[in-house]
């Protein structure tokens, strides 16, 4: 019985440090932790910073490139494999981020510039269409915005709002198209208040809003900015509720 046990524990050893195919890397792979904290139905931003910076990952082994977002930017770099278990992604001047696999996740390892980080694979193909962020994007606004929101004030009071996870929106009087700020200049112009844009064949505006668990009230973007000077936008009248 003793045998039989520790053969049991070498092999879960043996197990834990079995290398990886250089394929098992490939492909698409998102924050879920942020996604997770999103959901929670609090603050947008400050979930995506305290889960960030970086939101999803594109690992393509066979060109041997690898790409991160975060909300507003793509960097894009040059993958080098240091072992079985390790890989290098050269990015442009110094910086250098190293990628593991740690069971079904993969692990962007801390450095002076960022935390560690774990992602979990969304996809195993990368579809060039596809733009970069796109699929992190899409599970976020399925997780945060899903569901029917009933109008209790404003324009379209009674009736039901639907925000789709690819950006349609259904129920508010001539909009039919939302997005969500998850950082870059949009979060610098309205500060600590979340924000998103609201438009009608591509025409629109950005709006403050306040999420607290399942309300939502969104305030017109008041820019208490000079002319000549990056808008700073602040919540002014709340439009719906």
């Amino acid at each position: 019985m003793r045998h039989a046990l520790a053969l049991s524990l070498v092999a879960a050893l043996l197990g834990g440090c079995a290398s990886h195919k250089p394929e098992d890397y490939n492909g698409i792979w998102i924050n879920q932790a942020a996604i997770d904290a999103a959901s929670k139905g609090t603050g947008l931003r400050y979930a995506l910073e305290r889960n960030g910076p970086n939101f999803e990952w594109k690992v393509n082994i066979a060109a041997g490139q690898a790409s991160y977002s975060n909300g507003f930017e793509l960097v894009e770099g040059r993958l080098k494999a240091v072992d079985d278990n390790h890989w290098q992604v050269q990015l442009d001047g110094d910086q250098v981020e190293n990628l593991e696999l740690d069971g079904k996740e993969l692990v962007q390892a801390t450095s002076d510039w960022a935390p560690e980080q774990r992602f979990q694979r969304s996809s195993n193909l990368i579809d060039a269409d596809v733009p970069p962020g796109a699929i992190f994007e899409k599970a976020l606004y399925g997780a945060y915005m899903k569901g029917d929101w009933q109008v209790l004030e404003g324009p379209g009071q009674g009736g039901t709002v639907r925000f789709r996870d690819n950006g349609g929106l259904d129920g508010l009087p001539n909009l039919d198209r939302y997005a969500l700020c998850l950082a870059g200049d949009c979060a610098t112009m309205t500060g600590k208040y979340d924000s998103l844009w609201l438009e009608r064949n591509q025409q629109g505006n950005p709006w403050i809003f306040k999420r607290d668990g399942k309300q939502l009230e969104i305030f017109q973007a008041v820019n208490e900015a000079q002319p000549d000077e990056m808008p700073e936008l602040r919540p002014g009248a709340r439009r719906w509720l």
